[in-house]
């Protein structure tokens, strides 16, 4: 539950108004206030008017494709927004994410993952806010602790002996926790813009990382695959 005075303010942009009571329903139930529009147009309005704490955006809006919005916003704003939709291809996945939204859920979903991802996407725009997105000092993710001036991670206390790589992606994956990284995001900003787009030599660095961080690499606790997208670190 959410015991802040003052309540987060989510915008709903869901054009079934079954769904969207659903979603409405379980983010009331914690403790948000909750916002709706059926449309993009409504959405436009809500935003500038209300300045939602978060946006959970629908991509097939009956006035205008969630993706046009998801543009519109990031080329003024950096409010989460989580994607709830019923695309599940891949490629839908990643033009959302690339356009600027933080995280995709792919309908039908679980509901406590749900309210689960909205607290993520407030505590992600809580440290962006606070100006500490540069690479310096530290971060703690549960047992992991990133160094990002020794270049180390540490597990309950003990070097996890990444390479320069490894620890890289690692940085990248933990500034950025709680949001899904495509893989060609994390090529691009540790190998760089000419590095092409086949992530082979990622997914042997990642086995790599699993191998030294993960109880058991199979099922990873801390950096979770979206499958054909990227990865995400999990905070919780």
């Amino acid at each position: 539950m959410n015991n802040n005075s003052i309540k987060e303010k989510i915008l709903i942009v869901e054009d079934e108004r079954r769904i969207g009571s659903l979603l409405g329903c379980l983010l009331e139930n914690d403790g948000f206030e909750v916002l709706h529009a059926a449309n993009g147009q409504e959405a436009r309005t809500c935003i500038t008017s209300h300045c939602p704490d978060v946006i959970v955006l629908d991509l097939g809006l009956p006035d205008i494709d969630g993706n046009e919005l998801i543009r519109e916003v990031r080329s003024w704003a950096s409010t989460p927004i989580l994607v709830v939709s019923a695309r599940s291809e891949g490629k839908d996945k990643i033009k959302a994410l690339e356009l600027g939204a933080d995280d995709y859920m792919t309908k039908p979903f679980d509901s406590d993952e749900f309210v689960a991802r909205v607290h993520t996407a407030i505590r992600h725009a809580r440290r962006f806010s606070k100006c500490t997105i540069g690479f310096e000092g530290k971060q703690r993710i549960r047992e992991l602790e990133i160094d990002y001036d020794k270049h180390k991670v540490y597990k309950n206390g003990e070097d996890c002996g990444l390479s320069q790589y490894e620890f890289k992606i690692v940085a990248l994956l933990s500034k950025y926790a709680g949001k899904i990284l495509t893989y060609e995001t994390i090529i691009r900003e540790i190998w760089g813009p000419n590095a092409g787009s086949d992530n082979r030599i990622l997914r042997v660095n990642m086995a790599n990382i699993r191998r030294k961080i993960e109880k058991n690499p199979a099922q990873p606790e801390y950096i979770r695959t979206e499958a054909t997208v990227g990865y995400i670190m999990v905070e919780e």
